[in-house]
């Protein structure tokens, strides 16, 4: 009972205090992440603002590895990594956009994952449920709020927003055309490559027990 006790006293719990190594781990993945966030790359026929970029495998794995405070940790950290290094290509709606919809990411994964058993399974699961439930917000979000202030941002209207995408994308007509054949398939693409290699990079690790005992 007392070994017990001691070892499950190392794991991070909602309520507990951070150890050392929990911070040092947190700020390592945040600084990678931050890293990830400025190597971002465009996609065929996506609006311009429109980034992919692999930042989000860092919090995928801290947020599994060491909790959902950690992964709201790493987010808030890589983005102004990303402003102060590189700065901003949407006048910062895109950062507060990824700000606003960390919670979402980050509690439907972490939670489903713990709930279903926190095994393979369980992250495929949680993943699935995450990237429905982000790619959602992600078109509530654009249609109410980071269309128009980046259209205000810009002292265009957003009509002009909508007929600049289409110059990238002819099929874009309206704003509900530039949800469904823009904001729905870049966030599954995007997403689903970084939970992709986020997953698999945390089950690679955990199956050759080279992860220290923080979770």
């Amino acid at each position: 009972m007392k070994t017990n006790t001691v070892i499950n006293s190392k794991q991070p719990k909602s309520g507990k205090k951070w150890t050392t190594q929990m911070i040092i781990f947190t700020g390592m993945l945040a600084a990678l992440a931050g890293v990830l966030m400025s190597l971002e790359f465009s996609v065929p026929l996506m609006p311009p603002f429109y980034k992919v970029d692999f930042s989000d495998v860092p919090t995928v794995f801290g947020t599994m590895f060491l909790g959902p405070a950690a992964g709201a940790c790493i987010e808030v950290i890589k983005i102004l990594i990303k402003l102060i290094t590189v700065g901003t290509n949407s006048n910062y709606v895109g950062e507060f956009s990824n700000l606003v919809g960390a919670a979402i990411f980050i509690l439907p994964l972490w939670f489903v994952y713990k709930k279903r058993g926190a095994n393979t399974r369980a992250m495929i699961e949680a993943m699935i449920i995450s990237v429905i439930l982000r790619t959602a917000f992600a078109c509530f979000c654009n249609a109410f709020i980071t269309l128009p202030l980046y259209a205000k941002s810009t002292g265009m209207p957003l009509d002009a927003i909508i007929e600049w995408v289409a110059t990238v994308n002819p099929a874009i007509k309206d704003l509900k055309s530039f949800i469904m054949l823009a904001t729905i398939p870049f966030n599954i693409i995007k997403l689903g490559l970084n939970y992709f290699v986020g997953g698999l990079l945390f089950v690679r690790l955990k199956e050759t027990k080279v992860l220290p005992r923080l979770a």
